[in-house]
């Protein structure tokens, strides 16, 4: 950050003596009676000099190629039923325990068609390290074949690649078991983001975003998942059942890219990246945390304040966000309310920005019903834009960090995103911490309903009850 300053207080200060200069050599010019084909040459050439300047300081465009979401095979579907019949013979959960997750299940806004990884379905389940990297095997290798064969390039030629999975952390890590099982260049950048929790692929695509700024002509392969056979819990303390209940199968690959002749074929640029963190407040920092009970059973307990602390940095991050997409005249109003507010006494709340003026489609935290229909309040949101979240919630329940992009596929697969719409996804994971990502729709998007992740079923949506 301090390196950054520098060079941008530096490159200020020679423009301002740029621009001196330009000024002298003028005035030494018109002095001296120079004759106005003097004056025309030196402009021409200031004239070239500053398009140069334009042209070579324009920041890269990111693009957004396409992207893949994993659907789990029939035999991972489980029913509540089926999952609650394994978990009562699972010995270690009292009754209390089993009604408990009895009332979050029927409470969560999932449908019984949900997924859970082969490894759980065993009795007892099994969690060992082996059985996390079949699963990884099973939710990455199918997304990456899909979307690599969609683009049409080879495993060879991506420059950079980025994983997040919160719980599973395996060495070799999970970007040397994609390198070695696609045999990818050895000069390849790598890296393995973990712990960052539901916010995670949003901060992956920021991430990449800032490599591809620095390697230019590149590819970048980013990769979002969560291992659940490493995060389930098998003791009785409530704030560590949820996750059992909550967290279902999912994964995606992305594919961004810097490379000019990518604009034709690409569905999305990226507009806007924000990141914001709230680590540095303890109660924010334990407000989610994976730790060991009484009994010395891993598991991460959500505590009560969770959605308070996340409702905080949520609002953090879509001010900064605000003030970079949003229109001139919703700033105007935002800025008179607060005036207002601040210097008369029993004003009006303060404005709230209509965020559907700058971005027309959704992608939302599927952190449960309560939490989109808050988030929605909030942003000043409708039935048709929190769709897709409900939806997603319903048809596959909380994949973490994927979540965001079944979501978009959905969008696509109902034919809603049109060229020209922008699109914000959002993530929120423990830490506490944030991420947006905007991007805005280059080409039409057709025939999306065959494919992916909603293929078979879309037209069933949405369903009223969610």
């Amino acid at each position: 950050m301090l390196s950054d300053h520098l060079h941008s207080t530096l490159y200020e200060t020679l423009k301002f003596l740029f621009l001196i200069l330009v000024t002298a050599i003028e005035a030494f010019l018109i002095h001296q009676r120079f004759k106005p084909i003097c004056h025309f040459f030196y402009f021409t050439c200031l004239a070239i000099i500053l398009l140069l300047q334009f042209y070579l300081s324009k920041p890269s465009v990111t693009y957004l190629v396409d992207f893949s979401c994993y659907k789990p095979p029939c035999f991972c579907r489980v029913p509540f039923s089926s999952f609650l019949e394994n978990s009562s013979l699972v010995e270690t959960f009292d009754s209390e325990s089993m009604a408990f997750m009895s009332k979050v299940l029927t409470c969560s806004g999932q449908s019984e068609e949900t997924y859970l990884p082969p490894a759980l379905q065993y009795i007892p389940p099994k969690t060992n390290q082996q059985e996390s990297i079949k699963e990884a095997q099973m939710v990455l290798f199918p997304v990456i074949e899909n979307l690599l064969s969609k683009v049409q390039i080879s495993p060879q030629d991506i420059d950079i690649l980025i994983i997040n999975c919160s719980g599973f952390c395996p060495s070799p890590s999970l970007s040397s078991i994609i390198i070695n099982k696609y045999s990818m260049k050895s000069d390849i950048k790598n890296f393995n983001l973990s712990g960052m929790g539901c916010s995670a692929s949003a901060l992956a695509i920021d991430m990449a975003q800032a490599l591809l700024k620095t390697q230019k002509d590149s590819d970048a392969l980013v990769l979002s998942t969560e291992i659940l056979s490493t995060g389930w819990y098998s003791g009785n303390e409530k704030p560590k059942l949820l996750l059992n209940c909550l967290f279902r199968m999912g994964s995606v690959a992305v594919l961004l890219t810097n490379k000019k002749q990518a604009k034709r074929s690409s569905k999305y640029k990226v507009v806007r990246t924000v990141r914001t963190n709230k680590a540095f407040d303890d109660k924010a920092y334990n407000s989610g945390m994976r730790e060991e009970d009484s009994n010395g059973k891993l598991g991460v307990t959500l505590n009560r304040d969770l959605l308070q602390i996340a409702g905080e940095t949520l609002r953090a991050n879509i001010t900064i966000l605000g003030f970079k997409i949003l229109p001139f005249r919703e700033l105007f109003w935002l800025g008179v309310s607060v005036i207002k507010k601040g210097f008369i006494k029993n004003s009006c709340d303060v404005y709230v920005p209509n965020f559907k003026a700058a971005v027309q489609h959704f992608c939302l935290p599927v952190s449960g019903r309560p939490v989109i229909r808050e988030i929605a309040k909030n942003l000043k949101l409708g039935e048709r834009d929190i769709e897709a979240a409900l939806m997603t919630l319903h048809r596959f329940g909380n994949q973490s960090s994927s979540s965001l992009w079944y979501e978009l596929a959905y969008m696509e697969a109902k034919e809603r995103v049109k060229k020209g719409d922008r699109v914000w996804l959002i993530g929120a994971g423990t830490g506490s911490k944030c991420g947006s990502v905007v991007l805005q729709c280059l080409r039409p998007i057709v025939g999306e309903s065959n494919k992916g992740p909603w293929a078979g079923c879309v037209e069933e949506y949405p369903v009223m009850n969610s």
